[in-house]
């Protein structure tokens, strides 16, 4: 099995070394692939982006056939640009493209959610997901779909596809006809009305014509490498999905 989504002290908001994820993945028998943030845009001060060149000279002598070096681009439209230079110019084995940014503002923080019902809150956040993906057709797979769900200031923070399926079928849609991957993120999956609900969005997935998904943990310390990796297991079988990691940019199928 492969975990797809992993931070180290590359990223911002992780401290973690990579001698701490290559303990877990010798101990645990699991494939990583490293996944630091690379946001532009998102602080003034440069927090959660990283020099490239640096991390290579850094991680190079790690990268085997069990520990590969990728990166997760926070997807806005004001540094496509940017954001394709680095993804093509630079050895990665893999390219996550996620959503941090919605018309300027993390779903993460307060400000996002000022002056907006849940509804509204969600359908722009889905909205903004649907034209960056239209635009960033260079990535492998695009990151934790459900990102506003660990955050939303409501007191039902869930994704329920029904609310949202106009926004969710034309993503998947894309995903499926480009053939990259979808991530079955498992920071959510223990709790029994997510799983349900990424259940639901995943089935259309598949519905749709997806076939390939990755599994990520988004791990930031070394004890949640593993977390809820079984549930994103199970889920992948009972849908018939095909589960994949990526090595020089081409995705790789492997047997659970």
């Amino acid at each position: 099995m492969f975990n797809c989504h992993v931070h180290t002290s590359f990223s911002s908001d992780c401290n973690m070394g990579i001698n701490e994820a290559i303990e877990v993945l010798n101990e645990k028998k699991l494939g990583v692939i490293i996944t630091d943030h690379m946001d532009l845009g998102l602080c003034e001060d440069g927090r959660f982006t990283f020099d490239v060149k640096e991390y290579f000279n850094e991680y190079e002598k790690y990268r085997n056939d069990r520990l590969l070096l990728g990166i997760e681009i926070g997807m806005t439209k004001d540094y496509k640009n940017e954001n394709k230079k680095i993804a093509l110019n630079s050895p990665f084995d893999y390219v996550l493209g996620s959503l941090h940014v919605v018309n300027g503002f993390d779903p993460f923080y307060d400000e996002y959610y000022v002056g907006k019902n849940k509804k509204e809150a969600y359908e722009e956040y889905f909205l903004c997901m649907l034209e960056n993906i239209k635009i960033y057709d260079f990535i492998d797979c695009l990151g934790h779909i459900d990102y506003i769900a660990r955050y939303g200031r409501f007191e039902d923070k869930e994704i329920y596809y029904d609310d949202y399926k106009d926004f969710i079928d034309e993503i998947l849609k894309i995903v499926a006809q480009r053939d990259i991957s979808i991530e079955i993120n498992t920071r959510r999956l223990e709790d029994k009305v997510a799983y349900e609900n990424l259940y639901n969005i995943y089935k259309r997935f598949k519905e749709l014509g997806g076939k390939i998904v990755t599994i990520g943990s988004d791990s930031h310390k070394a004890i949640d490498i593993e977390k809820n990796l079984n549930e994103a297991l199970k889920m992948i079988k009972d849908l018939k999905l095909t589960p994949v990691y990526y090595k020089n940019r081409k995705a790789v199928e492997y047997s659970i």
